[in-house]
């Protein structure tokens, strides 16, 4: 009798679990969720900047930040509009845009993000090819390339 009511408990408890894992929503993950790439921002610097992305569905944000590219001025909070170019594998590119930013004193490294973009299922981005535009006070444009592929490889959607 003993061994019957173990069986029952230990069949309910894993009908339960897989009903619950079952009902559980998918969540959707880019991997890998950070990269760095080498960014030349012609007279605005350059250097190593990190991209962090998420992924929720098709929704997609990436934001870029560095220490190495600097503000030249200081800049308010969600002043700067911006927009992510980033190469598809399968041809083609896919924009981020934005203008989300913390406040950064003149001479401060520079964040840019969350920025917004619809991805596919299987998509494979990268910054190199790409670029990042940056516009301040809506006069002043910086143009960031990537000098090489990201590290460690491209984001890839679910």
């Amino acid at each position: 009798m003993r061994r019957k009511r173990i069986g029952i408990g230990a069949a309910l408890a894993a009908g339960t679990l897989g009903a619950g894992l079952a009902l559980a929503p998918g969540a959707a993950a880019v991997v890998p969720q950070t990269a760095t790439i080498t960014a030349d921002c012609g007279t605005y610097g350059g250097g190593e900047a990190t991209l962090t992305a998420t992924q929720s569905g098709t929704s997609a944000t990436i934001t870029v930040s560095s220490s190495a590219i600097t503000a030249p001025v200081a800049l308010g909070e969600d002043s700067i509009a911006s927009t992510l170019t980033m190469v598809k594998a399968s041809g083609g590119t896919t924009t981020f845009t934005g203008t989300e930013n913390p406040a950064i004193a003149a001479g401060e490294g520079v964040t840019v993000g969350p920025l917004n973009g619809t991805v596919a299922s299987g998509d494979s981005l990268e910054a190199n090819g790409g670029t990042l535009d940056m516009v301040i006070f809506g006069i002043i444009t910086v143009t960031c390339t990537a000098q090489g592929p990201q590290s460690p490889g491209p984001f890839v959607f679910e």
